[in-house]
């Protein structure tokens, strides 16, 4: 398997970090390929076959997601696991749920580690990981503690400081906007009548204080508006929204219902099972909403969704980017079959972007959050002040389509466009008719190319001797990012062989055999090119019947922007 230039990046300075100062945080939101990379540096610091290592997640389904990633990554190494059910260290490293390890009878059965790593590591300054972290570097001063995240800044303001004295390395959503790995949000902020009462609600604590929300927003007339301006503004999109108790959920589920739209309510207080029953409703498509109380802020994720209702503030910045996240995903399209999806339509019926702006954030291990009113700016239509993340005006309706208020573009109004995806790529793109509308890359096993129809674009994979895959439709960008992906993830440094002498040589005979005519004249062919016109004409018939067949269903069955 090999790592995008941007994850190899990432890991180097991990690395480093973690060589220089014995621990580091690195921040990595969703879509980044987050389990990839801390697999990556575990591999690359624990080379010694005697050392060990152990990666900390705090949910069974981390720990098996985890271990399976990192086998593909880095193969050699054995592995084991701590958790409910089994409890071996055997393998030279071991997957751990925290829970189990932080019983002091497991914790004292944990040998010498050389290094510590911890998934959704914003959770590490609770009690339960300070006694696995005090344990590891108690038994071996010199243990590395890495540790990554998506969200850095704690909602309870306990700083990371205490574990890590450094960041090594921050991606941004912006990034992976840019380079396709996640599509754009289009935000709208929507008064129903009630925003100047949101504006009041105390905080507690931990949050804003949800009963007084419950209040406000668990009426009958605020979501029936709610329906309407969903039907309005996302369509049919598949939709996770949340709310601010269970009874604010519950009538908000039944509403969604009673108008005729399928919905599924989840919340904490569900047996597990009747839970895991409704999200496997609705990842199947039986329903087109799932509403919640924060139980689908973290560590949840159905690609398809590309629509967040927030119907609660949120008076950290850190669940705002979390439930907004869960829209943000890119759809494989080998893994869920005839969805198309865009971008993101994220409905604010609450005051979390007037609060906090955007979804990027800046680091700070002391736990403190940026104070202050977000940065606003006037619709050049109507004149309304709306935050910076606005993309469409509330009011009458105006796109931002670029940054016009000449200061940096912020999250919200991003548009999609290739920030040298074909340079950075480990493989050599070619053109294959010279008209810029069909793109193929390949390796000793594997290809990828995209291919442009009727104002759309599709990624397409294959390995030899099997069926290509469609791997994405709609933008170029998120085309040419899932097919770079699927050669990373069937090739490797040795085949990547972009500057690799032989690619300008002049084809070899029995490649010229299997093309046209005209090609055996055109003396300017590369080998390189040969071998994609190659894999083009063998597979020719496939692409056309994966492209020709996503281009006919899109009409009816495929998500993508409203109209």
């Amino acid at each position: 398997m090999l790592l995008r230039p941007r994850q190899k990046l990432f890991v180097e300075r991990s690395v480093s970090a973690l060589s220089q100062y014995g621990n580091t945080l690195a921040v990595a939101p969703t879509g980044a390929g987050k389990t990839i990379m801390l697999s990556a540096v575990a591999g690359r610091m624990i080379a010694d076959p005697d050392a060990k290592a152990c990666v900390l997640a705090h949910r069974d389904e981390l720990t098996d997601q985890n271990r399976d990633k990192f086998r593909r990554v880095v193969p050699g190494l054995s592995t084991s696991v701590v958790d409910a059910r089994e409890k071996s260290w055997k393998g030279q490293v071991t997957f751990a749920m925290v829970p189990t390890l932080a019983r002091s009878g497991n914790l004292d059965g944990m040998p010498t580690l050389d290094l510590l790593v911890i998934d959704e590591a914003h959770h590490a300054a609770a009690d339960s990981y300070r006694r696995i972290i005090d344990q590891a570097l108690k038994s071996n001063p010199a243990c590395g503690i890495y540790g990554v995240t998506a969200t850095p800044n704690r909602g309870d303001k306990r700083g990371l400081r205490a574990v890590f004295s450094n960041v090594a390395d921050q991606i941004r959503i912006g990034e992976l906007i840019a380079s396709g790995h996640l599509v754009p949000p289009r935000t709208f902020v929507i008064d129903v009548g009630v925003q100047e009462q949101l504006t009041k609600v105390r905080r507690t604590a931990d949050d804003f204080d949800m009963s007084e929300v419950d209040a406000i927003m668990n009426r009958t007339p605020v979501t029936d508006a709610v329906i309407r301006q969903w039907r309005e503004k996302a369509g049919n999109r598949q939709t996770v929204v949340f709310c601010s108790t269970v009874d604010h959920a519950r009538n908000v589920a039944r509403a969604f219902n009673g108008a005729g739209i399928p919905a599924g309510l989840v919340h904490g207080e569900m047996p597990d099972a009747e839970r895991r029953s409704v999200l496997a409703a609705y990842a199947a498509g039986d329903l087109r909403v799932v509403v919640n109380v924060a139980v689908l802020t973290e560590g949840w994720d159905h690609p398809p969704t590309s629509c967040v209702v927030l119907l609660r503030p949120s008076s950290y910045k850190s669940t705002m980017i979390q439930m907004i996240g869960r829209g943000l995903r890119t759809v494989s399209l080998d893994e869920h079959p005839g969805v198309l999806k865009t971008d993101c339509i994220v409905l604010d019926f609450g005051t979390s972007t007037l609060l906090h702006g955007s979804l990027e954030q800046d680091v700070d291990l002391n736990g403190r959050e940026s104070t202050g009113e977000a940065p606003t700016k006037d619709c050049p239509e109507c004149g309304a002040v709306v935050p910076l993340a606005t993309t469409e005006c509330p009011l009458c309706g105006h796109h931002w389509e670029r940054d016009e208020t000449g200061e940096a573009t912020p999250l919200g109004e991003f548009v999609m466009s290739e920030i040298d995806l074909l340079k950075r790529s480990s493989f050599r793109w070619c053109d294959l008719f010279g008209d810029d509308a069909a793109l193929i890359a390949s390796g000793f096993n594997a290809w990828g190319g995209v291919f442009f129809l009727n104002g759309r674009w599709y990624g397409i994979g294959g390995v030899q001797k099997q069926r290509p895959h469609l791997l994405a439709a709609g933008e170029r960008t998120v085309c040419l990012a899932a097919a770079d992906d699927w050669l990373n993830e069937h090739e490797s440094d040795e085949s990547a062989h972009k500057t690799r002498r032989w690619l300008n040589q002049p084809p070899t005979d029995k490649q010229l055999s299997f093309l046209p005519p005209e090609y055996r004249q055109d003396f300017g062919l590369t080998r390189y090119q040969a071998s994609a016109l190659l894999a083009f004409r063998f597979n020719r018939d496939a692409i056309r019947s994966l492209v020709f067949g996503a281009a006919d269903a899109a009409p009816a069955d495929l998500i993508g922007r409203a109209a």
